[in-house]
């Protein structure tokens, strides 16, 4: 069985700084204060929008991936 507590880390540590970035410019784009360390001032709502925005465009960047490849 796979080890849970690394299941969700990325292999490559530039893979773990771009997410943070897209992280933090999508907490800008919507208006939420992020910051770097603790955040748990932060509403879970608040926390939700930011990673389901991060997954929405991790899926349209794949998906333009894709459909370069097929041409």
């Amino acid at each position: 069985m796979a080890n849970q507590q690394n299941a969700n880390r990325p292999e490559l540590p530039q893979a773990r700084e771009a997410l943070d970035n897209m992280k933090y410019e999508i907490a800008r784009e919507l208006g939420i204060n992020l910051k770097q360390g603790y955040n748990g001032d932060l509403s879970a709502r608040d926390n939700g929008y930011v990673g389901g925005y991060m997954v929405k465009r991790l899926i349209e960047q794949a998906e333009r991936q894709m459909a370069s490849q097929q041409r």
